[in-house]
């Protein structure tokens, strides 16, 4: 059973990997996100001035600091930054962990193997889990920390392990960097070990100091990340936390698109519920069982999942019902692992706890020895038990295609449906549906033809000056991305006023509208797309066929 893991990791590693790479390199279907983190690690590493703060600081790290070790081949290999296949190879592996945890969670507790393995290949096979495995969003890196810190958790709640504790805290640490979302179960989890570990002591002296340390162990690295991080961002750009102040952060772009709030809470409830029912309609019914199941065994290793990715999923509807994002499927994909969790907690918890260290207050079944606190009570499975257990597992089953189903919603799934066009083209099928899908599936192949022309002009470096709120997709296509002069460049701002002076040739506008204000070309020169602000003259329009993509202009430096 030790080569399980391994042999569940390299499996799923390699189905993501596949998966992505024919999507990508083979289709052409590209992820704006995820490219924007290829952009951003490229600027690292190849950019006309390298250095690693060329990242950004508007997402946290993570996903781009993952990626690397892949992007450092990209002279060699081109492909690995124009079709972002760093990024599927970053996604691939960390979804892979992700699975690997869900299975982990099945053996600590002693689940039969059968429901164990079920269980687990559903949650891998899962359509969102597939498809962001291998798309090199931060869906992935999100959800391995997240099963990580879940796992690691239920089994300090039977261990009382600090090596558990600590775990879990790096996991929700790392969670933070992948995604500001990770407060929430880390500030929820916080409370959790406090409140349990203070009932634990009842009887022992320095109560409260002893709950208070174990308090510390979990938050710490979460509270490390999030100093360290904010102030990194403050010493080098002069804001903490970009993402809510920059004209590159969610804030603005909402408020640039015209985004607003949902007219009713009521409605941002429907949508965020429909969300959580099309990637796991077995909720509801799991929920319950789940919750009863560990009443009656007076359990109490079922809240962590509740609680943790309960969090995430709270602070997902509350995001969207105030405004402050968008309405995302992928925003609710913490509802796939909970289902299977709450699936592999039908069967009671048999065996002991795999653990380095036990502490004071471990279970009975651990330590042999009287607890001073509530403690799940190892039983042998029943056939009722049995019955529930292949119910449930029966209903994870029945849940993948409805999840595929409702990744076909051009309304409850924005970002997934086009998968439609890509998969299964039509050339003749002509619903305004497929035609939105295919034109999706489009995004970013003029990006690509117009690096390609870039590339054949033979320019020097440091001659084209422009945006990367666009242009990423521009950068990451270009065989030679030192050509550009881009915001992260420390001489940027010095490079756009005087472009004739330091050697630009030519400037790519966007329009002054939408997202395109808040283009540093168009701030500086507000009229540059219309007439080149008397400072260029237009050389090349490029019409735009992908969704959401602006019509580029290649305008030339007059005197260059």
């Amino acid at each position: 059973m030790d080569r399980a893991p391994r042999a569940i990791f390299a499996a799923s590693t390699l189905l993501y990997v596949v998966t992505g790479m024919f999507l990508t390199a083979g289709r052409g279907y590209l992820m704006g996100d995820a490219l924007s983190r290829v952009s951003a690690t490229e600027s690292a590493l190849f950019s006309r001035d390298p250095h690693l703060s060329a990242i950004g600081f508007v997402f946290t790290p993570l996903t781009a600091l993952a990626q690397l070790p892949f992007v450092a081949l990209a002279r060699w290999i081109p492909a690995i930054t124009r079709w972002g296949l760093s990024g599927v190879v970053m996604t691939a592996l960390f979804m892979a962990g992700a699975v690997v945890m869900v299975w982990g969670i099945g053996r600590d507790r002693g689940v039969p193997v059968w429901l164990c393995a079920l269980v687990t290949a559903v949650f891998a096979l899962n359509p969102m889990v597939v498809f962001y495995g291998g798309n090199g969003m931060s869906e992935a890196l999100f959800l391995f920390c997240l099963c990580w810190a879940v796992r690691r958790l239920m089994r300090w709640v039977t261990t009382d392990g600090v090596h558990d504790l600590v775990a879990c805290g790096i996991a929700l640490g790392l969670g933070y960097l992948t995604r500001y979302d990770a407060l929430a179960p880390a500030a929820t989890a916080g409370v959790f070990v406090f409140a349990l570990s203070y009932y634990r002591r009842r009887t022992a002296p320095h109560r409260f100091s002893g709950a208070a340390m174990d308090l510390v162990l979990i938050a710490a690295p979460v509270a490390l990340a999030f100093v360290v991080w904010a102030a990194t961002s403050w010493l080098i750009t002069g804001q903490a936390f970009q993402q809510f102040t920059s004209q590159y952060g969610n804030s603005a772009i909402l408020a640039q698109e015209g985004a607003t709030a949902p007219g009713h809470p009521l409605a941002a409830a429907q949508y965020s519920i429909g969300a959580m029912l099309i990637l796991a309609p077995a909720l509801p019914m799991l929920l319950p069982v789940a919750g009863a199941l560990a009443i009656r065994r007076r359990e109490l290793t079922p809240l962590v999942p509740m609680l943790l990715c309960g969090s995430v999923l709270g602070f997902q509807m509350l995001s969207y019902a105030t405004g402050s994002t968008f309405a995302f499927l992928r925003f609710y994909v913490a509802a796939i692992p909970l289902t299977a969790i709450l699936a592999l907690l039908i069967p009671p918890a048999r065996g002991v706890v795999p653990s380095r260290r036990l502490g004071a207050f471990a279970s009975q079944d651990e330590r042999g020895t009287p607890e001073p606190a509530i403690r799940p009570r190892r039983t042998a499975v029943g056939p009722l038990t049995a019955v529930a257990a292949a119910l449930a597992g029966l209903m994870l089953v029945v849940s993948v295609p409805v999840t595929a189903r409702g990744m076909n919603s051009q309304m409850m799934a924005v970002q997934e449906y086009a998968l439609r066009a890509v998969l299964f083209p039509d050339p003749q099928d002509t619903s305004d549906k497929y035609l939105d899908a295919e034109h999706i599936a489009y995004t970013f192949a003029a990006e690509r033809r117009l690096a390609d022309h870039l590339d054949a002009m033979d320019l020097p470096r440091g001659s084209i000056v422009m945006d990367t709120v666009y242009g990423f997709a521009v950068q990451i296509a270009s065989k030679h991305p030192d050509r550009f002069v881009i915001p992260s460049d420390r001489d940027f701002v010095r490079t756009l006023n005087r472009p004739l002076e330091r050697g630009v040739k030519y400037i790519l506008s966007v329009p002054n509208t939408g997202r395109g204000t808040s283009d540093a070309v168009n701030r500086r020169y507000p009229t540059m797309y219309e007439n080149g602000a008397q400072i260029a003259t237009l050389e090349l329009e490029i019409p735009n066929d992908g969704a959401g993509q602006p019509n580029w202009r290649l305008y030339r430096v007059i005197g260059s």
